[in-house]
């Protein structure tokens, strides 16, 4: 990167734009010439208001007008407050979706590896509610007097970086979209109770998905063996078990019930998995990583402009999002291809402040300027300090 670009020249190049061009042009292209305002600059505006924490058009329209030279030297120029608005609400919001996918399959391949030993793919899924003013955007009905959408997530424990997101209205059951996930055979996924389901069970037992969750009270079961159990470890149980409910018949597999007391703070769990070979205690470890993915919605709403929206239609809403994602992915692979020790919050802080200073990005982030509170590992951390 060149020492003569701006720090938001750098980051545009994290995306592939042969990429880009190709999927505009094999999967969204409908004859229709975009002159004043293409989706490449779409993307330009509502990606530097994600970086900048815009929260209006107008102010978007006033940054660029204010850069205008340097916006020249991108290929970009100012953009009309009433063009972007109506690119947000017309163009289809699954271009940005697609190209969210390529980016993560581009990120993924430079991940650093999660911190377990075993060579099983971790994922963690879960939603997250996004509370939206039922007056404003009446299309996101959630209850009599509320709006909302949700954030289906699953987040790909190498970097924790989302690797599947689907949004719906705020009443789609959790369970409902965890039906749809295709993850490869063998693959470990983590989710909480909400989404214990006998039926989902044995999809993913079926398709070679391993998956770990805690266990609801009041299931009926019998145990059929009962293994020792560490208890120096934590661990209270090991046993394997069979469904004998009402509805057992919808889960006819046998799973693995392990119990394990936290020494931190004495609270006794209960887990489910099918999943024999890992030791208890990693299985234990391995729903403690279930966390991740709430640290990710939290650093999200708290970073990224998904609470407050720059239009009002059911696509303005998902362009955005789709975008905030994206800028995400964009942050983490230069994270990974630069190894910086830095946490999301302070990568994202100094762009913020130097997205158009002329100075290479290397020199931006090197180490000793603002590494005091970053973590040692590779691994990256939502750390919100």
């Amino acid at each position: 990167m060149a020492q003569g670009s701006t720090i938001f020249r750098q980051m545009l190049q994290l995306v592939d734009r042969h990429v880009f061009n190709r999927i505009e042009r094999e999967r969204f292209k409908n004859g229709r010439q975009y002159r004043s305002l293409n989706r490449w600059q779409q993307f330009t505006a509502m990606m530097f208001a994600q970086l900048a924490g815009i929260s209006s058009l107008r102010d978007i329209t006033q940054q660029f007008a204010g850069h205008t030279k340097r916006l020249y030297h991108l290929g970009l120029r100012a953009v009309k407050r009433s063009t972007l608005a109506d690119a947000n609400a017309d163009r289809p919001a699954e271009f940005f979706e697609a190209i969210f996918q390529a980016q993560y399959a581009r990120c993924a391949a430079m991940a650093p590896r999660k911190k377990f030993h075993f060579q099983n793919k971790l994922y963690s899924f879960d939603s997250s509610v996004v509370d939206l003013c039922l007056s404003i955007f009446p299309w996101a009905k959630f209850r009599r007097t509320k709006g909302g959408i949700k954030l289906h997530t699953l987040l790909d424990h190498d970097g924790y970086i989302p690797a599947f997101v689907h949004i719906t209205s705020a009443n789609v059951a959790d369970v409902t979209i965890a039906r749809l996930l295709k993850l490869v055979a063998g693959s470990i996924i983590v989710m909480d109770r909400g989404y214990v389901d006998f039926s989902l069970f044995s999809q993913l037992h079926a398709k070679g998905i391993l998956f770990v969750t805690r266990m609801k009270r009041g299931m009926c079961y019998r145990v059929v063996e009962r293994r020792e159990a560490d208890r120096a470890q934590g661990v209270t149980s090991d046993q394997t078990i069979e469904f004998t409910g009402t509805k057992a018949k919808n889960c006819p597999i046998r799973l693995r019930r392990i119990g394990y007391r936290d020494a931190e703070t004495g609270k006794h769990y209960f887990f489910l998995t099918n999943e024999f070979d890992l030791p208890a205690r990693t299985i234990a470890e391995i729903y403690k990583e279930r966390w991740q993915v709430e640290l990710f919605f939290k650093w999200i709403k708290q970073n990224l402009k998904i609470k407050s929206f720059l239009g009002t239609s059911k696509n303005a809403v998902m362009t955005q999002i789709w975008i905030a994602l994206i800028t995400l992915l964009m942050i983490a692979y230069y994270k990974f291809i630069s190894k910086l020790r830095l946490n999301f919050s302070q990568i994202l802080k100094l762009l913020r402040l130097n997205l158009f200073i002329q100075k290479n990005m290397k020199d931006l982030f090197e180490p000793g300027i603002y590494t005091q509170n970053a973590p040692l590992g590779t691994q990256l951390s939502f750390n919100l300090i």
